[in-house]
């Protein structure tokens, strides 16, 4: 099949090496200037099935705009909200009180579980060198954060996730750059999860793609989607200098040029199949097919800095990830650096870092780990996490002829791509889905 993709974050370089390696003649059609340019950019890089992330579950909460919503202020409310917004925030809360919520929630741990073995088969099977590190220790300062982390124990106990409670000395043990004079009560560790840089297994996955035929052509924005047998789509070249460019530096030496020659006019072109993982674009593109998609931006923001190197202190930073439980921030071991991220915004604009989100991050590196990094060299960012009120992705048929979707998995997109293009492949190819539940990620819920 001639199939179109729709986006080159790391769902769609996934989903683009799945179906390139079912035999689909792929094209990625991708507005920016090089693959994971945008939300996967720099991302926390933890992959921990059977824990919530970084940022943990969002609660929505009542009150004014600029109330704050989630465990220990970890999510934030921008200061002014457009009515989709507070809609999504309705839906939300009854999506979490509805009957079956525990059900969702079990069955999107067993989707990460599935996504990372089928992360670490990929990096097997292709030798995918990439900077990642393997374990991930939950700390809790105080006792009652050892009491709060009960539903997470007990999460991780239902998912079948391995995980150990540790007392402070086994954490040290565990993370031995840890500051000895922090708080610390007690940790969870989580032998199974791992950190790694996103953005560089995806550059790495791009390459293989293209090896096995995968065309990426960049700069260009798709405008109009239309269904049926076959369905089409019109894209139109942006001139580098419109769009976003980023430099892959973290690509293979044999990565190619960054496009193709393609006119300035708008191109209609046919597929057998269209696939859409274009974020928060997804919503425009589906509209006049009928779909609605009520995808919200959950901004995360992170700052990644080089370790410094002291030879009396060769463990200086952390060894894998590290995640503060109380304040929902994630440190991780990037390479030779370290990142640091968390914080949950909903609305405001991407191009606005928030003062406060990466104050706590500062709070949080220096609070475990002081001293480790050069901020002088720091880089700051802010990147938007699409998401569904229910917390779950939407993987399968559209409802509107050759339409596929591939969307909505939050800040748990690392996690969870590996395994939802797979299935998303299994499903274009009419074969029964890895796992049972399957079902629970179509999009007729949304309905």
């Amino acid at each position: 099949m001639r199939v179109a993709v729709i986006g080159a974050g790391i769902v769609g370089v996934t989903t683009a090496w799945e179906l390139v390696a079912d035999g689909h003649e792929v094209t990625v059609y991708e507005r920016c200037g090089s693959v994971a340019a945008e939300g996967s950019f720099a991302n926390a890089g933890v992959v921990a099935p059977g824990y919530g992330g970084a940022w943990g579950p969002l609660v929505a909460t009542h009150g004014a705009a600029t109330q704050l919503f989630g465990a220990n202020g970890s999510a934030r409310l921008a200061p002014r909200l457009d009515i989709a917004a507070w809609r999504w925030l309705w839906r939300q809360r009854r999506a979490r009180r509805a009957h079956g919520h525990a059900a969702r929630a079990l069955q999107l741990q067993r989707l990460a579980h599935y996504s990372r073995e089928r992360l670490r088969s990929l990096t097997g099977e292709l030798g995918l060198a990439y900077e990642r590190a393997d374990g991930c220790l939950v700390l809790l300062r105080h006792a009652r954060d050892l009491a709060d982390a009960q539903p997470l124990l007990q999460a991780l106990a239902e998912s079948g996730t391995r995980h150990e409670v540790v007392d402070p000395l086994q954490c040290r043990r565990i993370e031995p750059g840890l500051n000895p004079d922090a708080p610390l009560h007690a940790g969870v560790h989580l032998p199974d999860g791992e950190s790694g840089n996103c953005r560089q297994f995806a550059h790495l996955l791009r390459v293989q793609a293209q090896q096995r035929g995968a065309q990426f052509r960049f700069h260009s924005r798709v405008s109009n989607l239309g269904a049926g047998a076959p369905p089409s789509l019109v894209h139109v070249h942006a001139p580098p200098e419109e769009s976003t460019i980023v430099t892959p530096a973290d690509a293979s030496p044999g990565d190619g040029p960054l496009t193709q020659p393609l006119p300035f006019e708008p191109v209609t072109e046919r597929h057998d199949a269209i696939v859409v993982c274009a974020a928060l674009e997804a919503r425009a593109l589906l509209r006049p097919l009928g779909v609605r998609m009520p995808l919200v931006a959950v901004y995360g923001h992170s700052v990644t800095a080089p370790l410094r190197h002291y030879e009396s202190h060769p463990d200086i930073g952390p060894r894998s990830a590290v995640i503060d439980e109380r304040l929902r921030v994630a440190v991780s071991r990037i390479g030779q650096r370290v990142r640091v991220a968390g914080g949950a915004q909903l609305g405001g604009e991407a191009s606005a870092l928030d003062a406060h989100t990466v104050e706590r991050l500062y709070q949080v590196l220096d609070d475990w780990f002081p001293g480790v990094a050069h901020r002088g060299h720091a880089q700051r960012w802010k990147g938007a996490r699409p998401m569904l009120p229910d917390g779950l992705p939407v993987v399968g048929a559209s409802g509107a002829p050759g339409v596929w979707l591939n969307l909505g998995h939050g800040a748990s997109g690392w996690t969870l791509a590996c395994g939802s293009a797979r299935l998303l492949a299994d499903a274009l190819a009419g074969r029964d889905p890895a796992f049972d539940g399957a079902d629970a990620l179509g999009v007729a819920r949304l309905r």
